[in-house]
């Protein structure tokens, strides 16, 4: 699985060993400077799957009431609004695959980098240091896909963050990690 654009130096769908281990991305080139980038990793497909399946069946009651509605009490040329939701679903479709696609995150040695956005990139940056609570959510929906979310409270509101979709064990293994860094380096403060 591949997040990102080309430009990006970052892999994703990294194993937890190598995170683990610290290892960065090669050097571009055999003259190429090595360069400190993180090691990102993509989110699971099975938060696209759940989130495709959401938009299907929500703008498919919609198409069918789109249908019927006009068809029984009005002019059946009416019908035709139905095409305006199945246009909402292709659109759809699409933005949540490249949306999907945005969601990254990395462990570095001082720092959790989140990564989202299509057309306004957002990157945050939390520190282990000032972590107050790791919290791993997963709703009914959540649970029957397989998937948790990972959230990240801080002592500033602004710099919460939240990784969703993850499989279970690697939210958990994820918030056992952050908890045993932030407990390392706030001892320090």
């Amino acid at each position: 699985m591949e997040t990102g654009s080309p430009d990006d130096a970052g892999t994703a769908g990294t194993t937890g060993t190598a995170r683990a281990a610290g290892r960065r991305a090669a050097p571009a080139g055999p003259s190429a400077a090595p360069r400190d980038e993180p090691v990102w990793t993509g989110l699971p497909p099975g938060l696209l799957h759940l989130r495709r399946l959401l938009l299907v069946v929500w703008l498919g009651l919609l198409t069918v009431a789109a249908v019927v509605l006009p068809a029984l009490f009005l002019d059946p040329l009416w019908a035709a609004l139905a095409l305006l939701p199945l246009a909402l679903t292709a659109w759809g479709w699409v933005m949540l695959g490249r949306n999907w696609r945005s969601w990254r995150y990395a462990e570095r040695a001082d720092d959790l980098l989140i990564s989202r956005g299509v057309l306004w990139r957002e990157e945050t940056v939390v520190p282990y240091g000032r972590m107050q609570l790791v919290e791993v959510t997963s709703g009914p929906v959540e649970r029957h896909f397989g998937l948790a979310s990972v959230q990240l409270h801080t002592a500033a509101a602004a710099t919460d963050a939240t990784i969703p979709g993850l499989d279970p064990a690697e939210a958990e293994r994820l918030r056992d990690r952050l908890t045993e860094l932030g407990e390392a380096r706030s001892a320090g403060l």
